[in-house]
């Protein structure tokens, strides 16, 4: 199960709801980029507090949405750039404070990778790369590349999740 940046709060959802179901429904999680909460930890936890206060005044003025970044602001430029601003929508900010809870113990046990995207390094991220290395269990992958891999390095991305596929498949081959 993957997820980018905020879906890292659905993945780690999702990941709870499908292991309440008993072993064999979830095999990996991989986090791009993305956010890495602890169990009663809402979306905004992990920022810092003046892009807390920046992204509450956002969305205040724009009717409790939060307008997409520049794409610039994560490493996209020229036709990537204008590629993205054509389909970018602002994103719902009733969840920035809201909870997610989840057995942490039970998460703990599902192998999970962390690709971070630190060419240019997104701030809001930052907190999550210094708790995935901190953090037991986890693999961490460094691309070199900014925010949006799935945009400015596809091809990168997907040989990065089907390298992680075959990994998978030859640990699991061994037990």
């Amino acid at each position: 199960l993957v997820g980018h940046s905020y879906a890292g709060m659905v993945i780690t959802g999702v990941a709870d709801a499908l292991l309440a179901r008993g072993p064999g429904h979830l095999k990996q999680l991989v986090y791009v980029d993305a956010m890495v909460p602890l169990p009663g930890e809402g979306w905004g936890q992990g920022h810092p507090p003046d892009v807390v206060q920046a992204r509450r005044a956002l969305a205040k003025a724009n009717d409790n949405a939060l307008p997409p970044p520049d794409p610039k602001d994560v490493g996209l430029a020229d036709d990537d750039r204008a590629w993205l601003l054509r389909r970018q929508v602002p994103h719902p900010f009733g969840m920035y404070r809201v909870p997610l809870h989840f057995d942490g113990e039970r998460w703990a046990r599902v192998p999970r990778t962390f690709v971070d995207c630190n060419a240019p390094a997104y701030v809001t991220i930052d907190a999550m790369r210094k708790r995935v290395r901190e953090q037991a269990g986890w693999r961490i992958v460094e691309l070199p590349t900014g925010h949006c891999p799935m945009v400015s390095e596809p091809a990168a991305l997907v040989a990065l999740l089907l390298g992680l596929l075959v990994i998978y498949m030859v640990l699991a081959a061994q037990f």
